[in-house]
């Protein structure tokens, strides 16, 4: 276990989630959905094929955004980066079903959903286990009229309010012990409001301790001047101090 990671979201008689398997595949969604969640769900070309396709997110990450009733949902196939990409792009090592990356983002997701902090609502996560490894899927839903960080920087700029509203919105999370693992400015998303959603929470955890809280604003930093440097928009020490100057005043 990796040191000061707090257990969240798995307990074998939750009441309010429930897993369905069949075959290799298992499906992870909450209790009450008024339609089965079915293993199809997750495959591209069934949204494709029924023209429900309304968008796409690209990147390593990439999301695809599909219409699903009244609702849109985000869909995400959970894929390797860095030197492990290139022995294999979607597998990882089976250890059990609750270790699993979507079950454990899907899990925690339902976590802060619950306790009101500003993230998707998750709908449903798939494993498809093939002998000693796994490939998967998260089902959430679309935050609606919401930009990146890093696509209203490019636009023209962020005024001092959004800033100290980000560093606000990030002090909710600390402070709930919530360590985001991958702290960019493409995942923290803003509305016409400044309202901040923070997305994209694989090998997110709970956490006790303080370290983690200096490494993640550390790799925020060094995501927004990256983005600055290639000609995404001005960022400067003063608008980073906003962020800091929000991010204490929430204390």
């Amino acid at each position: 276990m990796v040191k000061g990671r707090r257990k969240s979201g798995y307990s074998p008689d939750a009441p309010d989630w429930q897993i369905e398997q069949a075959g290799s595949s298992a499906v992870l969604f909450r209790r009450g959905e008024p339609a089965p969640i079915v293993a199809e769900w997750f495959r591209d070309r069934y949204w494709r094929e029924r023209n429900l396709i309304v968008g796409k997110e690209p990147g390593r990450g990439a999301v695809l955004f599909v219409r699903r009733g009244e609702q849109t949902w985000a869909l995400r196939h959970y894929r390797r980066g860095g030197a492990v990409a290139r022995l294999t792009v979607d597998r990882y090592l089976w250890t059990g079903l609750e270790r699993t990356r979507p079950f454990r983002e899907w899990w925690l997701l339902r976590d802060l959903h619950n306790c009101g902090l500003p993230v998707p609502n998750p709908v449903a996560a798939h494993v498809n286990r093939s002998g000693l490894t796994w490939r998967g899927e998260i089902i959430t839903e679309r935050i609606a009229d919401t930009r990146s960080l890093a696509s209203v920087m490019t636009a023209g700029g962020i005024d001092a309010g959004a800033w100290e509203a980000v560093g606000a919105t990030l002090r909710r999370f600390h402070d709930r012990g919530v360590d985001h693992a991958d702290l960019n400015a493409h995942n923290i998303l803003l509305d016409a409001g400044m309202q901040v959603f923070l997305v994209d929470f694989d090998r997110g955890a709970v956490r006790t301790g303080a370290d983690w809280k200096r490494r993640n604003l550390n790799r925020l930093r060094r995501s927004l001047y990256k983005i600055a440097r290639t000609g995404g928009g001005a960022f400067e020490e003063p608008d980073w101090n906003r962020l800091l100057q929000g991010y204490g005043s929430a204390a």
